[in-house]
């Protein structure tokens, strides 16, 4: 079976092609370093040549998006006219930019870590044959313009804009002074509120839009695998036929979804805090969030779906047809005939053992790759940001009784 190294058309045509990041190749395909924003933040030493230097980027834009605020908020012609929501009590805006962004930020480093050899297992474990390793590369390559598309981060830049604004004028009236606007209308705004609704939410919005984009990107790049006829094998012990992997590289994306449940969590503390709202009215919309974000991440894995049932009925009839010649030799030899030979020490009987098993692996072979503990796992980084939020009903010493009465 060859692996990339031997295929050196498709990788001498895809470094033609592409402007890659100074030597990445397609052996070492990531959705991280590429595109304008990426070649700006090099520009600015914000950004190493892959994923380096993430303290310095994680610190400077978390500063650009949040210190401001505070300043402004605190020198500006709004500061003695701050009624009901000072900054430093603002939960929601703390939460977004020094919990959400710094997690977004920091989750390429694990994105860039924990994909790049998922695209070489495909490869690597022979799930695709050599005649079809042009059709991966050309997936591949196609992966690479878009993620490096300059019209593609413009328009993120421009529906950041766009998105925030929408959301921002969608937002209830506000009726008394805050640390960002004056009483009487939402666009009646301080120093501090035109940095925050001009500069701080595009910013986590751009940020938040470009991970939709490489996760678009990624589930793309899977579509056009899937097209491709893989060698599964229904007896492989992950019961999906050798693809479990692909589930488990969606923890990957596990602090995308911890950001997005934090976001969640500070607009419920908000509303439970300074609106006397109760948590328990939040339940459905809770759990309806998480639901959709873990869909979010493992629906489009069923793309697989179609050859994984393919694979597993061709296995039932194959593994079904060698047991069936199996078992009637056996039986011509162990319980019709006369017993020639001793049945003890004999290898016949664990072999038929042998065999059950793995006719019933076949069986128990699941025609998705992924399983209930991928789905628990992403649940629980979605929600994790949303816990704290319990002692707002219960005190400390409750919550911890309660929780140890259900994990002991």
């Amino acid at each position: 079976m060859a692996t990339w190294g031997q295929s050196k058309s498709p990788r001498s045509r895809i470094n033609r092609r592409v402007d890659f990041p100074d030597d990445e190749g397609h052996d070492d395909f990531s959705l991280v370093p590429g595109g304008p924003f990426f070649q700006l933040l090099r520009r600015t030493k914000l950004q190493g040549r892959r994923v380096e230097l993430l303290e310095r980027r994680l610190l400077i834009i978390t500063l650009v998006a949040w210190l401001p605020l505070l300043i402004l908020s605190t020198i500006g012609s709004s500061a003695g006219s701050v009624g009901r929501l000072s900054f430093l009590r603002d939960v929601e805006v703390h939460v977004r930019f020094l919990v959400a962004l710094p997690v977004l930020i920091a989750a390429e480093l694990l994105v860039h870590s924990r994909l790049r050899p998922v695209v070489r297992r495909f490869v690597e474990r022979g799930l695709v044959s050599y005649q079809d390793l042009p059709r991966f590369d050309n997936a591949i390559e196609s992966a690479v313009r878009l993620r490096n598309s300059m019209f593609a981060e413009a328009l993120l830049l421009l529906f950041s804009y766009i998105l925030g604004l929408w959301v921002w004028n969608s937002r209830v009236g506000i009726t008394t002074s805050t640390w960002y606007a004056m009483s009487g209308g939402r666009w009646h705004l301080t120093l501090a509120g035109f940095w925050y609704v001009f500069v701080s939410i595009p910013i986590l919005q751009f940020i938040l839009l470009r991970w939709y984009f490489r996760l678009f990107i990624w589930f793309r790049f899977l579509w056009h695998v899937a097209k491709i006829e893989l060698h599964l094998v229904p007896t492989h012990p992950d019961r999906c036929g050798g693809l479990a992997f692909l589930g488990k590289s969606s923890y990957a994306f596990g602090p995308v979804l911890f950001a997005q449940g934090a976001m969640l969590a500070g607009v419920v503390a908000s509303r439970v805090l300074y609106r006397g709202d109760n948590l328990q009215s939040f339940k459905l919309q809770i759990g309806g969030f998480v639901a959709f974000f873990v869909l979010a991440l493992l629906g489009p894995l069923l793309m697989f779906t179609p050859q994984m049932a393919r694979a597993k009925r061709k296995g039932l009839a194959d593994y079904g047809l060698l047991a069936q010649r199996y078992v009637d030799r056996f039986e011509q030899k162990w319980v019709l005939e006369d017993l020639s030979e001793d049945l003890l020490g004999t290898g016949d009987i664990q072999s038929l053992a042998d065999l059950g098993n793995s006719y019933g692996m076949v069986r128990d072979m699941r025609p998705f790759p992924f399983g209930l503990d991928d789905i628990s796992r992403l649940a629980l980084a979605t929600v994790a940001p949303l816990l704290p939020l319990l002692l707002t009903v219960f005190s400390a010493e409750e919550l911890i009784m309660r929780i140890v009465k259900v994990v002991f």
